[in-house]
Parts: structure tokens; sequence; C-alpha cells
């Protein structure tokens, strides 16, 4: 349970980072990219994943909440140990800042390992990802790609995310 619970913390501070850098280049709204000027940190989207996360965790058994936690971790994890050597390879010149060691064999052998355990999870849990999965490509597709800054093109300038008010 203690381990859960803090796996569960750690992804709710990931969430909010991820939410936060996404408002920021536009894949959701610029509005939730603003920070209180005092702490600096990024409350709405602290208040909203909070206000989303507690009826969903308190109205979803622990289990399926174990098993949605592990196959998103497995995939994202998946997904970065196969980019390692693909970006190393058709991206040499970026400045890197860290090496992985025994590259580009220990990241296929992650992304391996993470795709083994995926496959050991329930049908139940598969089907949840994908409706999850699917989600987030509708809301990409119908908002995200053409609200990106990356989408509008290079050379946006970055907006000031400070809350005026």
């Amino acid at each position: 349970m203690a381990g859960l619970t803090t796996v569960v913390m750690t992804l709710l501070i990931g969430a909010v980072r991820v939410f936060f850098a996404m408002s920021r280049d536009g894949l959701m709204p610029l509005a939730l990219a603003k920070v209180n000027p005092t702490t600096g940190t990024p409350v709405r989207i602290t208040v909203a994943i909070g206000l989303v996360v507690a009826p969903v965790a308190s109205l979803t058994p622990i289990g399926k909440l174990e098993e949605m936690v592990n196959i998103g971790t497995l995939s994202a994890f998946a997904l970065v140990s196969i980019a390692v050597p693909i970006l190393r390879k058709r991206r040499p010149d970026l400045e890197r800042s860290f090496r992985v060691p025994f590259s580009p064999w220990l990241p296929w052998l992650s992304a391996a390992i993470c795709v083994f355990l995926m496959l050991n999870l329930t049908a139940e849990t598969w089907l949840r990802f994908a409706v999850w999965m699917g989600l987030g490509f509708l809301i990409y597709f119908t908002y995200g790609y053409k609200n990106s800054r990356v989408g509008r093109g290079h050379g946006v300038p970055a907006p000031d995310y400070s809350v005026k008010d």
C-alpha cells in the first residue's frame, strides 16, 4: 500500500509537469500554463488534476488503479527506451546530457522487457489503456495539432506564463 501510494503521488507530480509543458507548447489551453508568481507552480493544473484524480481514486478498486499505473508507466518506459537509439542515430548533433551504457543494446533490451511485462497484464487493462490512448489522440488531433507552437511554426516567442490577477 505504501509503495503504490508513493508511485501514485509521483505520477501526480509528473502529470502536473507534463500538462504544464503541454500547455506552454499550445497542446492544451494556454490559460493552464499560468504559474503562481510567489511559488512559481502551475496552481490551476494542480487543482484540476486533483479534482479529477480524487473521485477516480475513491471510486476505483486499488487493483485496477495499480494495473493502469503499471501499463502507463511501462508504455512510457518502452517508448523512451526505443527513442534513445533512434535519436542518437538520426540526430547525432544534439547535445546529450547523459550517455547510456551498452547503447543501443541496453535500450532495446529495456523496451523488450517493458513490452513483455505489458503483455502479461489483463485484457481489461489493455482495453482501458486503448480507450485512454484513443482519447489522447482525439484531443491531440482535434485541438493540439493545430494549436501547438511547433504546428504554428518555429520561432514563435514563448509567452509570459505568470498570473497577472
